[in-house]
């Protein structure tokens, strides 16, 4: 019911309990009238019944307007008590709402009934609400993005970055890493490949080396001397990298390994090679550089995002929409994250209302401390004056019946 019902209905139940004070007046005065012309018993008990009736009728429409109002507009002690008290209303209501609504006893049972995995499973698998989620994500992000300072944000991306760079020592980092590929054995492939190289390239180039033996020997030396003696080290050259690229276990590849892992702990150890990268790392992250460096960064991250949340078939939607089909299918399938969601929805809402349970009463309390006095009066009456309305009418009729009693008793036993 909106307030006008209410209202309306308020005024009927008045009328109703006014009217049967008016009603009980009238009786009393007609009986009042007949006693003094006829001699009937009846008449008496009528008339006590109605005088009866009229006190409590006045003494219940007092009590009850004085909760509201001022009876008649007089100031009386005691009375508007609700507008005198609406502070202390506010604390008491608080306090009743915290302690019998939210204490833990109460609270526990509906928190145990929470399950909330099966309807987001069931809320995500629609395609409308998963266009209206991303779209609504989309828009936040959106307008994140183009709320950002651009300047700001490359400022920040720079100085985490220095940062981040300041006590990072590259020649440790390249050391590991070349000796995390010499415990692998990965550097061997390296080798393979790279004797493979050579060989060809000397079976393709022997014509190169016979040119290099000619120009490097005597003129007396005849050339048919040089082409063999060229083709004897080409073939030399070729078979030796042959070897080296067919036996994983060759000599040269000990030797290889081990120079590197000299070089690796070297790089490690070495200050010099510390203060290589150092400078290295200066020149390359110079303070202006950084900003620049930020600053392309930033305005390409931005300008794929935009287009990506732009677009209606992106490539980050359909990725999202995959990952919201996948997700879904598992809330309704998979049990155990059924459970882990359930559980955790449950203890997050169980302490949030527990903690946040005295914010409840201040907020009632902070509510009804500012409502107008008159003001609560009124919604306080429209809520429950319906209610208070009949006890005007019972203490009509129960008082009737009192007075009728005590006329009964006084005429017969006094």
């Amino acid at each position: 019911m909106n307030d006008e019902a209410k209202r309306k209905q308020l005024r009927k139940y008045k009328a109703f309990a006014t009217g049967l004070f008016v009603l009980m007046a009238i009786i009393f005065i007609i009986t009042t009238i007949l006693q003094k012309t006829l001699d009937s018993h009846w008449i008496g008990y009528v008339r006590a019944f109605s005088e009866a009736a009229m006190v409590g009728a006045l003494a219940d429409w007092f009590a009850v307007t004085a909760l509201f109002r001022h009876p008649l507009g007089l100031p009386i002690p005691h009375t508007n008590l609700i507008e005198n008290s609406k502070e202390k209303l506010g604390d008491n209501l608080g306090s009743f709402v915290v302690s019998n609504f939210l204490s833990p006893k109460t609270i526990r049972p509906y928190i145990q009934k929470i399950k909330i995995s099966n309807f987001v499973g069931e809320w995500l698998t629609k395609e409308r609400n998963q266009e209206t989620l991303i779209k609504n994500l989309s828009d936040i992000v959106l307008d994140i993005l183009n709320k950002l300072d651009d300047s700001e944000v490359s400022h920040f991306i720079s100085k985490k970055v220095s940062e981040m760079t300041n006590d990072i020592q590259l020649n440790k980092i390249l050391g590991n890493g070349i000796i995390y590929l010499l415990d692998k054995n990965d550097h061997q492939k390296i080798v393979t490949n790279l004797s493979k190289q050579i060989k060809e390239y000397l079976i393709e180039n022997d014509e190169m080396i016979q040119e290099r033996v000619k120009k490097g020997s005597y003129s007396f030396i005849p050339s048919f001397v040089d082409n063999k003696i060229a083709d004897k080290i080409a073939s030399g050259l070729s078979d030796f990298f042959r070897e080296v690229e067919e036996d994983t276990n060759h000599e040269i590849r000990g030797l290889i390994t081990k120079k590197i892992y000299e070089f690796s702990n070297d790089l490690k150890e070495n200050p010099k090679w510390n203060d290589e990268f150092k400078t290295i790392k200066n020149d390359f992250l110079k303070k202006d550089k950084l900003e620049e460096y930020s600053n392309d960064i930033w305005l390409s991250i931005k300008k794929t995002l935009n287009n990506e949340l732009q677009e209606e078939e992106s490539s980050l939607k359909k990725y999202i929409t995959k990952n919201l089909n996948e997700f879904s299918q598992n809330l309704k399938t998979d049990e155990n994250l059924q459970n882990k969601i359930d559980h955790w929805v449950r203890v997050t809402a169980y302490k949030y209302i527990l903690k946040n349970a005295h914010q409840a009463g201040n907020l009632i309390s902070s509510t009804v401390g500012n409502w107008q006095g008159k003001e609560l009066s009124e919604k306080l009456e429209l809520e429950v004056g319906k209610d208070l309305q009949f006890i005007r009418v019972n203490g009509t009729l129960v008082g009737g019946l009192v007075g009728l009693i005590i006329y009964t008793i006084s005429h017969f036993f006094l």
